[in-house]
């Protein structure tokens, strides 16, 4: 082999070496950075990491906000309506945190109780984060609930069927109707 050949195939080896390692480091690196969202039914089910950092997704749980005195820390129960994580955050809560509305944290298990580090809540009465929406057909379908009942309630709730203060959700087979649906007429809201 020519020295320029030999001199041309060490350097093309070296390019190469250094991409791959580069694309390695990139990987190692996004994998410990990664989190992933898991529903309180998976957490209960032992689905979630052990010591690694990951998102819990959920509803809070009615009557579950605490804020300790003199302090930033709040504990609050998030639920999918099948299992109830409880959680502990200390720090500013967003503005659209409260009873009822979608929230996705991130933290670790410590104890029992998921540690929080991040608190994000939903949009609006009607926005549910895509990944939160799955996890809870994902429980329904792992508790054979149609998509059209209601599950029961979790444990300590009552089994009230109207809507709460809270609530900014009606109850289930209670929807107003949507737009393009046409108007509902007296003898049909009589019934």
């Amino acid at each position: 082999m020519n020295p320029v050949r030999k001199r041309r195939l060490i350097i093309t080896l070296l390019i190469l070496g250094a991409v791959a390692i580069a694309t390695g480091l990139s990987v190692f690196a996004l994998q410990r950075n990664m989190t992933y969202l898991y529903s309180p039914t998976e957490v209960d089910a032992g689905k979630a990491p052990d010591g690694h950092a990951f998102r819990l997704g959920g509803i809070v749980k009615e009557g579950s906000i605490h804020r300790t005195p003199g302090s930033l820390t709040t504990d609050f129960v998030i639920t999918d309506r099948f299992q109830s994580i409880p959680v502990q955050y200390t720090g500013i809560l967003p503005d659209l945190f409260r009873v009822g509305q979608s929230t996705i944290t991130t933290g670790k298990m410590e104890n029992g109780t998921f540690v929080a580090t991040t608190v994000l809540a939903k949009h609006d009465e009607t926005y549910m984060p895509p990944q939160v929406e799955q996890a809870i057909a994902k429980a329904r379908e792992e508790h054979r609930i149609p998509p059209g009942d209601s599950p029961p309630p979790p444990a300590g709730e009552g089994q009230g069927g109207g809507k709460s203060a809270n609530s900014p959700r009606p109850p289930s087979g209670h929807l107003p109707p949507q737009a393009g649906q046409g108007k509902t007429s007296d003898a049909a809201v009589q019934q």
